[in-house]
């Protein structure tokens, strides 16, 4: 055979070869995404809206099932499963968050904050400190979200703190210390998955519940808690995470697309829900809500000992480092938004 007819062999020989390793399709990225964000919702739409985001921009390869309204189990349940493999992620809120690590008790501080605004100094100041431990621990930090302000809602009136600490008050399941840290401080936590406030309420298991005033809306709370403690308690934030596994599995261009159709969830729903939580109180109010506002006398008396309880979370709910530098963020915003403008 001359050496013209070998390398002509050859060729066809590796084109055979090569063709069809070069056409088997990629494996798709599938990702199983609980939330106990409730059916029809702004967030379960908002996550519908990114999961076709992200299977558009990355042509099929990256595809994302949303199981809303606690489907497959409330927080506690989704995070073990995460860490197990079953689920690749999640919209948890706070509570949920603080099961990965601790390092997100910093933003939900109650009375720490004063306004939206503040919020989203301290967060975007802790966000890369909290990127990093959560990493460290097999998880990725994917989009924020916010819901408003948490309010305390109330089978009947609350006024004083001494009154809130005898209401039977719904605190999430599954964190044992947070439970443990409201019953050394003189309440009565009742601990029970999300979904399960509404039903608890009516029965009176539980006859008080911080929540945004648009969720109470939004699930009908109102209706058996038909009172509000107008004061803000701390601002509702919750975020998607997504397991390393799952996350390290996407190539680098995908990682780019899905990080901005979340980041797109991250925009719309951190303005739309927020402008609903501040429609909802005068709704509610229409339908029946009495609104609750502390005199003066209860009101300084509150946050004195808010004050002493929120300073016995540090290094016990929210590691110290991250507790002294929310703080420093905070105030480094205040005296800021104090200062003087320019002449």
């Amino acid at each position: 055979m001359s050496a013209t007819k070998r390398l002509i062999l050859l060729a066809v020989v590796v084109g055979f070869v090569v063709a069809p390793l070069s056409a088997v399709p990629v494996p798709a990225v599938l990702i199983k995404l609980p939330t106990i964000a409730p059916t029809g919702s702004p967030w379960h739409k908002a996550l519908l809206d990114m999961g076709a985001a992200m299977d558009k921009e990355t042509a099929g390869r990256v595809k994302v099932t949303v199981f809303p309204n606690s489907a497959l189990g409330g927080e506690p349940a989704v995070v073990r499963n995460m860490r197990s493999g079953q689920f690749q992620a999640s919209l948890l809120m706070l509570p949920g968050l603080s099961l990965i690590d601790e390092s997100f008790n910093a933003l939900g501080i109650p009375f720490f904050f004063q306004n939206d605004a503040e919020t989203k100094s301290v967060q975007e100041a802790l966000t890369p400190l909290i990127e990093q431990r959560i990493s460290a621990k097999g998880f990725h930090l994917l989009a924020w979200t916010t819901g408003g302000w948490i309010q305390i809602f109330s089978k009947k009136p609350i006024k004083s703190l001494a009154e809130l600490k005898q209401a039977k008050l719904f605190t999430s399941d599954g964190d044992t210390r947070m439970v443990q840290w409201y019953k050394t401080n003189g309440f009565h936590p009742v601990p029970l998955e999300a979904n399960a406030v509404g039903p608890q309420l009516k029965i009176g298991m539980i006859d008080a519940t911080p929540s945004p005033a648009y969720v109470a809306q939004l699930l009908n709370l109102y209706a058996d808690a038909p009172y509000m403690l107008d004061v803000h308690v701390a601002p509702f934030l919750a975020g998607i995470v997504v397991t390393k596994t799952a996350w390290d599995s996407i190539s680098p261009e995908d990682q780019a697309k899905v990080t901005a159709a979340a980041k797109a969830f991250e925009k719309t729903t951190s303005v739309d829900i927020p402008a609903k939580d501040a429609a909802s109180v005068a709704e509610m109010q229409k339908r029946g809500l009495t609104v609750t506002v502390m005199d003066k006398k209860a009101s300084d008396e509150f946050r004195a000992e808010v004050e002493r309880l929120v300073a016995s979370m540090k290094g016990e709910m929210v590691p110290a480092d991250l507790y002294d530098k929310a703080k420093a963020a905070r105030d480094a915003f205040r005296s800021k938004a104090k200062a003087p403008g320019p002449r």
